[in-house]
């Protein structure tokens, strides 16, 4: 069972026609992912490596130099972990709202209801591990200059969010209705917050610090909030990403030093590890798994796990588990 719960990089299956921008000359390039969870695609032929509803879902993009995701607004919480790149995230209707540039083990939670896009900035192909609120994402709602393009090159969304791609001799439904692009009020409605409210949704990997009171604390081991909306059963005073838009999810960065090891212990919570430097040993009564950079484990309610990292570079993982307050695991 551990094996159908276990998302290895080197197996991450990619959609490169996940949405309506994706024929555009500068976003042709990138692929999407829908690692657990419904996701948030437009094509139906996305493939989900994990259906299990969690709460969430969790997803990622990978894209090469230069490759940009074009302008457009969730109805749900947005967050980004850089695994590997440099990133732009780019706000506004027409882009121009202002931006913010994150790097490896950077985090970023983008407020609902509000345009956002991001460029791979960096010389590399880069990844980055997403997360996104409840298990219905909702649709996404683009700029109208992304419907414009995608006429352009063969691409139609249709009302309710699913994309015809014309390229590969898909056709539009007799009587299907095609997706309008949202008019003015819309537009205003979703308009990009002030600099400084927004100022509270970044946490760099460096400004990241230890909670001692984690009840995973001991010699070698810190775990180090990022998204808290409320305190926690688990000793987690909110922050330091709060945000005005609900989340229903915490994110924890958990590193441990090389041999540093987490007692078997169990949670009631969905929680999946995205192991983002080292090789994190998951031990378990039904068997143990070695998670490498760029995998994903979701550990099945109630099931005992040991964490040890043995890798000689100690590990840098990240930690999604459900609700809004986690309950404090309870020690075997």
């Amino acid at each position: 069972m551990l094996s159908t719960r276990l998302i290895r990089y080197a197996d991450l299956i990619p959609c490169r026609n996940a949405f309506v921008d994706s024929r555009t000359p500068g976003s042709d390039a990138k692929e999407n992912f829908t690692l657990i969870g419904p996701g948030v695609s437009e094509n139906p032929n996305q493939h989900v490596h994990i259906p299990e509803a969690h709460g969430f879902n969790i997803g990622g993009a990978r894209q090469p130099p230069g490759c940009l995701n074009s302008q457009h607004s969730h109805e749900t919480a947005e967050v980004f972990i850089v695994h590997k790149g440099r990133w732009r995230m780019i706000f506004g209707v027409n882009a121009d709202e202002g931006d913010v540039v994150i790097e490896e083990g950077d985090t970023i939670s983008i407020p609902t209801q509000m345009y956002r896009g991001f460029e791979n900035i960096g010389t590399e192909t880069g990844f980055l591990f997403a997360v996104l609120g409840r298990d219905n994402p909702g649709k996404v709602t683009w700029a109208p200059r992304v419907f414009e393009l995608a006429q352009r090159y063969g691409l139609v969304l249709l009302e309710g969010g699913r994309l015809v791609d014309t390229t590969v001799g898909e056709r539009v439904p007799e009587g299907a209705v095609r997706q309008q692009p949202p008019g003015p009020e819309q537009i205003a409605a979703l308009a990009t917050p002030p600099a400084e409210r927004l100022q509270g949704c970044v946490v760099k990997a460096g400004d990241l610090r230890a909670n001692p009171h984690s009840p995973l604390a001991r010699e070698g081991v810190e775990e180090l909030p990022i998204i808290g909306p409320a305190s926690t059963g688990d000793g987690f005073e909110p922050g330091p990403i709060i945000g005005w838009w609900p989340h229903g999810f915490n994110l924890r960065a958990l590193r441990l030093e090389s041999g540093a090891s987490v007692p078997s212990h169990v949670r009631e919570e969905e929680e999946v590890i995205f192991v983002h430097r080292g090789v994190l040993q998951v031990t378990t009564p039904q068997g143990e798994i070695i998670m490498g950079p760029g995998d994903t484990f979701t550990t099945p309610k109630g099931l005992p796990r040991s964490f040890r990292a043995s890798s000689s570079n100690g590990v840098a993982a990240y930690v999604v588990r459900g609700g809004d307050a986690p309950a404090a695991p309870r020690f075997l």
